[in-house]
C-alpha cells in the first residue's frame, strides 16, 4: 500500500509538505502542491480518512435521530439533513426514536458511545422537565417543535404563526366554520397545542368563536386517524366548511374521509395542511399547506452543529433559530370551480 512517505519521494518534497497539501494547508507554493497532487494520482495513493479523523478525535459523522421514518416529513427532513451535511464533508447516520421520550433520552446518551461528532434530534417526546438532561458533553442541535428554552442550539417550526396564516388563509377564502385536526392535548408546547394556539389566535382576531366541538383530537397523526375524523366531524357537524390540519399527513387523510362521506373539497369543505411535503402538490385535489423552509432549517442545524464541532473548546453562544414560512395555496382552498394555485408570503 503507498504511503505518504512514497508520495514524497516521487514528489521529491518532505512527507510534512505531502500532510500539508492532504490537509488543506494554505502556505503550500501552487507549483509544489500539483506536483504532490501529480504524484498521488501516478502512485494511486488513498488518503485513509478513518485513520486521520481517529488521530483527531473525529468519525466525520452525525446522527440524527427523528421519531418515525416512514413518514413523509421526517423523510424530506433526512434528505434535506444530509444534502446540508455533505456540503460540510460529515456523513449522516440515521436513528428512530418512536416518538418516545425514553428513546429520545438514549439517543442523547448513547450518541458519543455510537462514534457519532454530533447528533440533530427531532423531538416529540421531550418536555420542560427534561432541560437538565440536554447537558450533553457532545455537540447537540434540537430541530422542530418550540418546547422549552434549554442550554443547547435549537432549530424551531415557525407553529403558531404558521397555524395562525393557515386558519387566517381559509377565513380569507370564506370559511367560517373551521374544524381543527391535530393530537391529543397536554398542555405543553408539543406540536398540537402549539398550532392549536395558531389556530385559536385566528380565529379570535376575526371574530369568530373556538367551538371546542370543532377541535378533533386524535391519537395519532396519520392519514387513518385523519379519515376517521373527517367522517366523524362530516356525521356531527354537517356545517363545517374548513379544516385545518396540524400536519400534511393527517390532511391527506382528512381529504380521504370527506370523499368517502361524498363532501367535496373545496366546493363544500376546504383543507389546509402543515409541513408541504412533497406529496401534497400530486393529490386530487392538490393539499394547500404551509411550507416552513425545510432546506433552511436542515441547513442551519447542520451549521450549527458543525460550528460546535469544529470549535469544541470555544464557548459558543446559545442561538434559537425559528424558520420563516409561506403559505402555499393549491386546489383543495380555491375558491373557483376549476381551482387555483397562489403563493402568499406572510
Amino acid at each position: 500500500m503507498t504511503t505518504i512517505q512514497d508520495v514524497a519521494r516521487a514528489a521529491g518534497v518532505s512527507a510534512m509538505t505531502v500532510s500539508n497539501v492532504i490537509n488543506g494547508h494554505p502556505n503550500v507554493r501552487p507549483a509544489t502542491k500539483e506536483r504532490v497532487m501529480a504524484a498521488m494520482t501516478r502512485l494511486d495513493y488513498r488518503v485513509n480518512v478513518a485513520a486521520r479523523n481517529l488521530r483527531k478525535g473525529r468519525t466525520g459523522t452525525i446522527g440524527l435521530a427523528v421519531p418515525e421514518i416512514d413518514r413523509p416529513y421526517y423523510g424530506r427532513l433526512a434528505a434535506a439533513i444530509i444534502a446540508a451535511a455533505a456540503r460540510h464533508g460529515l456523513r449522516v447516520a440515521v436513528e428512530q426514536t418512536g416518538a418516545v421520550r425514553e428513546n429520545e433520552l438514549e439517543a442523547l446518551s448513547l450518541s458519543r458511545n455510537r462514534l457519532y461528532d454530533g447528533l440533530i434530534l427531532s423531538t416529540v417526546g421531550l418536555g420542560p422537565a427534561d432541560v437538565d438532561r440536554l447537558k450533553v458533553d457532545h455537540p447537540l442541535v434540537i430541530l422542530g417543535e418550540r418546547i422549552f428554552g434549554g442550554p443547547v442550539d435549537h432549530v424551531a417550526m415557525p407553529n403558531v404563526d404558521g397555524a395562525r396564516a393557515a386558519t387566517r388563509h381559509l377565513i380569507d377564502r370564506g370559511c367560517r366554520r373551521i374544524a381543527l385536526v391535530c393530537g391529543p392535548w397536554t398542555g405543553e408546547t408539543d406540536v398540537s397545542g402549539l398550532r392549536r394556539t395558531g389556530y385559536a389566535q385566528a380565529l379570535e382576531e376575526a371574530g369568530l368563536p373556538v367551538d371546542p366541538d370543532l377541535v378533533r383530537t386524535v391519537d395519532r397523526l396519520t392519514m387513518a386517524a385523519g379519515a376517521r375524523a373527517a367522517r366523524a366531524l362530516a356525521s356531527d357537524d354537517p356545517g363545517v366548511d374548513g379544516v385545518f390540519c396540524v400536519t400534511d399527513t393527517v390532511a391527506m387523510g382528512v381529504l380521504r374521509g370527506l370523499a368517502d362521506v361524498g363532501a367535496r373539497v373545496p366546493d363544500d369543505v376546504k383543507v389546509i395542511g402543515f409541513d408541504d411535503v412533497e406529496e401534497s402538490a400530486y393529490l386530487v385535489p392538490s393539499l394547500s399547506t404551509i411550507d416552513p423552509d425545510h432546506d433552511l432549517m436542515a441547513a442551519r442545524a447542520v451549521d450549527l452543529l458543525a460550528a460546535r464541532i469544529d470549535r469544541p473548546e470555544q464557548p459558543l453562544e446559545r442561538e434559537e433559530f425559528v424558520s420563516p414560512y409561506r403559505v402555499v395555496a393549491r386546489e383543495s382552498t380555491a375558491t373557483g370551480a376549476t381551482g387555483s394555485r397562489a403563493d402568499r408570503r406572510p
